[in-house]
């Protein structure tokens, strides 16, 4: 299956049953437990990162790019905070769930900014660049590329989620426990951290912190890399 066929997927998958399924995973109403430990552990890495932003003194000063942005996990806090964002998401249903959310935390439906857009398609010029949860969805062929575009919006830093390729996760993936139960999302793709790394560092970027969320259904290591120099 082509990069190409993924995308659609991705789109018709958010667009339809997935929207479902995730926006209560995403949300704070009554799940099973498997969504629960998802739950869980997306907002582990949501609150990683808000984390070392927040800790960093600045994030008011701060424009931000929420590439494939969802409901709004990440987009919302980080505009309570202060930070000008810009979220996108491929998926029209989640945005509009992601713009609903907003206008309730917030009061106002100016920040964030909310838009449908698949991530290649992305332009503008922005101090940090995000991506959560999105490189799970494509190969890594896909990948590099969506990260190096990434790259090319990002004036200072970008941050990266993505689910490690390890010979433990990999087996997982493989007998079908990765994302278990009847409503299956897209196909997930599993990353080689050295591989991210070094589409990064080939498109100017050095890393400045690592993290990693594990629980029993959701793995997601992150990364922050700024651009070499800074």
């Amino acid at each position: 299956m082509n990069a190409a066929d993924d995308k659609t997927i991705v789109r018709e998958y958010f667009n339809s049953t997935g929207f479902d399924r995730w926006r209560r995973i995403y949300g704070n109403g009554e799940v099973n437990k498997v969504q629960l430990d998802i739950r869980n552990g997306h907002q582990q890495t949501v609150d990683t990162v808000i984390g070392w932003l927040k800790n960093d003194g600045n994030l008011a000063d701060l424009s931000i790019c929420d590439a494939g942005c969802g409901v709004g996990s990440l987009s919302i806090p980080l505009a309570t905070e202060g930070a000008k964002v810009y979220a996108s998401d491929i998926s029209e249903k989640m945005v509009e769930e992601g713009k609903q959310r907003a206008l309730e935390a917030l009061g106002n439906a100016e920040n964030p900014t909310f838009a449908v857009q698949d991530l290649e398609s992305l332009s503008g010029s922005y101090h940090t660049v995000i991506c959560l949860d999105v490189l799970i969805h494509y190969p890594q062929e896909k990948a590099d590329e969506m990260i190096s575009h990434l790259c090319s919006l990002s004036q200072s830093r970008i941050i990266l989620s993505f689910a490690p390729k390890t010979c433990a996760l990999a087996l997982l993936k493989k007998i079908g426990s990765f994302f278990p139960g009847p409503s299956k999302t897209t196909r997930a793709y599993l990353h080689r951290e050295a591989d991210v790394i070094k589409i990064l560092e080939s498109n100017g970027f050095a890393i400045q912190r690592k993290a990693f969320t594990k629980t029993r259904f959701y793995f997601s290591r992150i990364l922050e890399a700024t651009r070499s120099g800074e």
